[in-house]
């Protein structure tokens, strides 16, 4: 067995849990859809700077130029940036996937004021802390957020690129496909149509072309290290973790509004 697959198998249990969330039978309304998607998109919107990390890393856009001895590697990640910050949507128009999910919560009307807000206070300097903490962002959200960023400035490849493959990339696919097949949602409602191709894009090439990149990326960068190997599980389970106490967070706000709808 391989190091990949001895990782990819301490983490079955973790990802059973995320398909198997009870979060997806949830969503039967569009209302359901809009509480989802004002919380999501803050993973989506974190996800691009683990992107970013690895490609800081990996690459040089400092000038002038130095190679950074990565070759291998830094091909996977400027492959997979140019689909995730640069891909094509259902128009046409080439846009960055979180650009596309914040069209795709124009389009059914979910309010993108906090995370516009959010993402205004670190444009103009505040922190990670002090932007979560002036837009009391709730604490499963940040939480989410602190520990991306924690595996980010920790300043390790390998440990950002676990959290990239095993946390994202590697669950995306699987995650998204049941959001499609378990969410009692009218799928031929046109509202849905930028949120269902933002979906089945992932679903296409998170599981088709960057999934198995971002792996062999992992494989690159871990080597023959075991105490690399090591780290990436550990990073890989809390990531899987931090993604279900989010799918938590997420079910626990939606169920209470099914009550009250209920009662009136």
């Amino acid at each position: 067995m391989t190091p990949i697959q001895k990782i990819e198998h301490e983490l079955i249990d973790l990802k059973t849990q995320i398909n198997k969330h009870p979060l997806y039978k949830t969503l039967e309304t569009i209302e359901d859809v809009k509480i989802f998607m004002g919380i999501h998109v803050f993973a989506v919107w974190d996800f691009m700077s683990l992107l970013k990390a690895l490609q800081n890393l990996l690459t040089n856009s400092n000038i002038p130029w130095t190679p950074k001895g990565h070759g291998e590697a830094a091909r996977f990640i400027n492959e997979i940036v140019m689909g995730e910050e640069s891909d094509v949507n259902e128009s046409g128009e080439v846009k960055s996937h979180y650009e596309m999910y914040i069209d795709a919560m124009d389009q059914i009307q979910v309010n993108t004021s906090k995370i516009k807000a959010f993402i205004t206070s670190i444009e103009n300097g505040d922190s990670i802390e002090i932007a979560l903490e002036k837009h009391k962002i709730d604490r499963a959200i940040a939480d989410f957020i602190k520990f991306t960023f924690e595996v980010i400035n920790s300043g390790k490849a390998h440990r950002i690129a676990s959290a990239f493959t095993f946390g994202r990339e590697d669950v995306i696919p699987d995650m998204f496909f049941e959001i499609i097949q378990q969410s009692k949602t009218d799928k031929e409602d046109n509202r849905y149509s930028k949120l269902l191709y933002y979906l089945n894009r992932h679903i296409e090439i998170d599981g088709d072309e960057h999934g198995p990149i971002s792996l062999k990326m992992v494989e690159t960068l871990c080597g023959n290290d075991e105490q690399k190997w090591s780290e990436a599980l550990e990073v890989a389970k809390t990531a899987l973790q931090q993604r279900i106490s989010l799918w938590d967070f997420i079910q626990k706000t939606i169920l209470p509004t099914k009550q009250m709808a209920v009662m009136q």
